[in-house]
C-alpha cells in the first residue's frame, strides 16, 4: 500500500484528500496539521456584524477524516529532508513515498509597528478582535488597506479587505452610527484589485466614493503606530487599523531542500510537482506557480490545484505520466454584508456584475453547500 503525506487542513490539503480517495481507495494517507479542524476563512468577514460566529467558521475535521480512513498526526511540520521523503515535525518525523504540501503561506510582518494592525485573514481570533474593538469604538478613524509581496505578484490576498472595508461601512449605517466614523483605505498600489480587472477597479471605486470611503493610494508603505499609518505620501490617524501584508513561504522551508521562488513559495510547474524532487506536489497558497500575474491566491484556486496535484501524485506512483494541469481562473464574490459584487476572471474572460442581494445570498449558500461535505 503507497504511503501519501499530506501537510495542511485547509482548503488545498482537505480538496487532495478528497481527490486521493476519488482516484484510488488503496493507498494509506497521513495528513498533518497542528489542530484537526478547517478554519472557513472566507466567512471572517461576517464575525464583526454577527453573522457567523465561532463555532460557524471552525469547523471539526475528525467525522471527516474517518470518512475518509486518514491518519490524522496532530503536529507541526519543522522541516524535510531525503529529497521530501520524510517530514520532521515538533511529534517526530513521518515518512511517506509521495508528499502533497498544503501547508497554505505566511504574512510577511516586517513593517515597522505591525503589531498595532490587525491581519484580518489570520483567523477566528482576528475576526473577533476586529467584532470587539468596533463594538467598543464611539467614533474615529479606521483605516484598511493590504499591500503584496514585490518579489511575488500573485503573493496578496486583497479581496478580503474590500469585504471587511464594505461590511464595516455597512454594519455602522445599519446601526445608525456611520456619521461617527472616517473610514480610509489604502494601498501601495496605484489601482488596488487590478488583478480583478478594471472594470472590477472601476467598480470598487465607485462603490467606496459612494459610502463616502477616502482613499490613500500609490504610496510605498512606511509603518504604523498605535493610532497612525505612514506611508512615503505622507501620514494619517487611525484609532483601528486593518492590514493584509503580502505573503511568502512557512519558516519550515528553511529547513528542507524545497526549491524556492523569488517571493520565498516552493516553486512548482503547471502540474503542481515540485522541481526536482521525486513525488512531490505542492497547492494552494504554499506554491509559485506558472501562470498569468493576476492568478489569485484563494481557496477557489485552492481546490483546483489541490485535484491536479493529487492526480499527478497517484499518476507517478503508479508508474503512469503526471500530465494534468489545472485551470487558472479568479472566482469570488466581494461580499458587503448585505450585497455582493461577482467577478471571475480567466485567460479569455473577464466578468464582472453589479453588487446586488442575490449575490450575497449566493455566497452564504455556497458556504453551506461546501462545508456539508466535511461536518
Amino acid at each position: 500500500m503507497k504511503k501519501i503525506t499530506i501537510i495542511g487542513a485547509g482548503f488545498a490539503g482537505l480538496t487532495a484528500v478528497r481527490q486521493l480517495r476519488k482516484l484510488e481507495q488503496d493507498v494509506e494517507i497521513t495528513l498533518i496539521a497542528p489542530r484537526p479542524e478547517l478554519q472557513y476563512l472566507p466567512s471572517l468577514i461576517w464575525v464583526p456584524s454577527g453573522l457567523r460566529k465561532r463555532e460557524d467558521i471552525i469547523i471539526p475535521l475528525a467525522n471527516f477524516f474517518k470518512r475518509m480512513d486518514v491518519n490524522f498526526v496532530p503536529a507541526s511540520v519543522t522541516g524535510l529532508k531525503d529529497q521530501g521523503r520524510t517530514v520532521e515535525t515538533d511529534q517526530g518525523s513521518v515518512t511517506n513515498e509521495g508528499l502533497i504540501i498544503a501547508s497554505g503561506g505566511r504574512f510577511i510582518k516586517k513593517l515597522p509597528g505591525i503589531e498595532h494592525a490587525i491581519t484580518p485573514c489570520e483567523g477566528i481570533d482576528a475576526a473577533e478582535k476586529i467584532r470587539d474593538r468596533l463594538a467598543a469604538m464611539q467614533g474615529g478613524t479606521i483605516a484598511m488597506g493590504f499591500a503584496g509581496n514585490p518579489n511575488e505578484p500573485s503573493a496578496m490576498r486583497g479581496g478580503p479587505m474590500f469585504e471587511f472595508l464594505f461590511g464595516t461601512d455597512t454594519l455602522l449605517r445599519q446601526q445608525g452610527r456611520r456619521e461617527q466614523f472616517k473610514i480610509t483605505f489604502f494601498s501601495p498600489a496605484p489601482k488596488p484589485g487590478i488583478r480583478l480587472g478594471e472594470n472590477a477597479v472601476k467598480g470598487l471605486m465607485d462603490e467606496m466614493a459612494k459610502r463616502d470611503i477616502s482613499t490613500h493610494l500609490g504610496h510605498k508603505m512606511l509603518g504604523f503606530e498605535a493610532n497612525k499609518v505612514k506611508t512615503e505620501g505622507g501620514e494619517f490617524a487611525a484609532d483601528l487599523i486593518l492590514f493584509m501584508p503580502g505573503m511568502t513561504g512557512n519558516l519550515w522551508f528553511d529547513n528542507s531542500e524545497l526549491p524556492r521562488s523569488a517571493g520565498g513559495l516552493v516553486k512548482a510547474n503547471q502540474h503542481c510537482k515540485v522541481e526536482g524532487l521525486p513525488a512531490v506536489y505542492v497547492a494552494g497558497d504554499s506554491g509559485s506557480y506558472p501562470g498569468p500575474d493576476w492568478m489569485p491566491k484563494q481557496a477557489h484556486m485552492a481546490d483546483l490545484q489541490a485535484e491536479c496535484a493529487a492526480k499527478n501524485l497517484i499518476a507517478e506512483l503508479t508508474g503512469k505520466t503526471a500530465e494534468a494541469t489545472f485551470k487558472i481562473e479568479l472566482m469570488c464574490i466581494v461580499d458587503s454584508c448585505d450585497k455582493g459584487l461577482f467577478v471571475s476572471r480567466t485567460e479569455n474572460k473577464n466578468t464582472v456584475l453589479p453588487a446586488n442581494k442575490a449575490m450575497h445570498w449566493a455566497k452564504r449558500g455556497f458556504e453551506w453547500w461546501y462545508l456539508r461535505q466535511y461536518r
